[in-house]
């Protein structure tokens, strides 16, 4: 397993883990993920391509937004020009690199993204979090022990079934459930879903490439999270106070072993972080 970190920097009321693994097929991990607490700015990519490709892309895409968006807080942009501009940044530095090297030629990734929003200019706690995603992997809340998932695909599979063409059920099934229609680099511009959440104490968002969806169901995901939970009944943590460290790596890593249990046939990516 790659990438755990951790913080409890941010707005003094964020902490985050994340953890990438290849899973139990692929030779070689084509995800990516990074996070700031300090400026609130988390992503997840899953990259596409032939050779090295989909890893190039990934990790230029991760690296490049969280560093424009670091700019960007530190400019004072407000958060939806922000996250709009992090998107075309990192797709077009993907997109340039693609043109220009033969070997990339092709390469994209999805790229899923949280920057959260202070109460006001001076405030520590968020307020909000703007969601950005393009492709297929993920964001899911847990609130209130309650999984929902706040975004959608970009996928073939996902157009079928909201036409009604192909059941939720069959979708999960369908041999081309990974082909999907929109990808950061893939063309000069990229139309990213971008919407704007409230923030509750004791959320937790979950960034997720689609090798953990594959192999999870969504009530495996929420009762993984749930568990990470503080429980004041045990009287080792406060339930209005941060999830802990362990309590989150814990999380993290289960996610991912549970995934490899259950064939772990894609590369798994979750970065995971809860609010006060």
């Amino acid at each position: 397993m790659q990438n755990i970190r951790l913080s409890l920097m941010p707005f003094e009321s964020l902490t985050f883990a994340m953890l990438s693994d290849p899973g139990r097929v692929r030779r070689r991990n084509e995800d990516a993920c990074a996070g700031d607490a300090l400026h609130g700015v988390f992503v997840v990519c899953d990259g596409v391509g032939g050779a090295a490709g989909g890893e190039v892309a990934s990790r230029l895409a991760a690296d490049s937004y969280l560093a424009h968006m670091i700019e960007m807080r530190r400019a004072g942009v407000s958060p939806e020009v922000a996250v709009h501009n992090g998107v075309e940044y990192a797709n077009r530095l993907v997109h340039r690199q693609s043109s220009q090297a033969a070997a990339l030629r092709g390469m994209a990734t999805t790229l899923v993204a949280l920057y959260f929003e202070p109460r006001s200019t001076d405030a520590v706690v968020p307020s909000g979090v703007w969601l950005a995603n393009v492709g297929d992997s993920r964001c899911y809340r847990l609130r209130n022990n309650e999984l929902e998932q706040l975004t959608l695909d970009h996928s073939v599979v996902e157009e079928q079934v909201r036409a009604g063409e192909m059941t939720r059920e069959q979708a999960d099934r369908s041999p081309i459930r990974n082909v999907i229609t929109r990808a950061v680099g893939s063309e000069s511009k990229v139309l990213a879903d971008v919407q704007r959440i409230d923030v509750r104490p004791g959320d937790m968002y979950l960034l997720a490439s689609d090798g953990l969806m594959r192999e999870l169901a969504n009530p495996q995901i929420a009762s993984i999270l749930a568990g990470a939970v503080p429980d004041p009944a045990d009287g080792t943590e406060d339930a209005d106070q941060p999830v802990s460290n362990a309590l989150l790596i814990r999380a993290v890593e289960e996610l991912i072993a549970s995934a490899n249990r259950n064939g772990g046939g894609d590369n798994i990516t979750c970065l995971l972080v809860e609010t006060v």
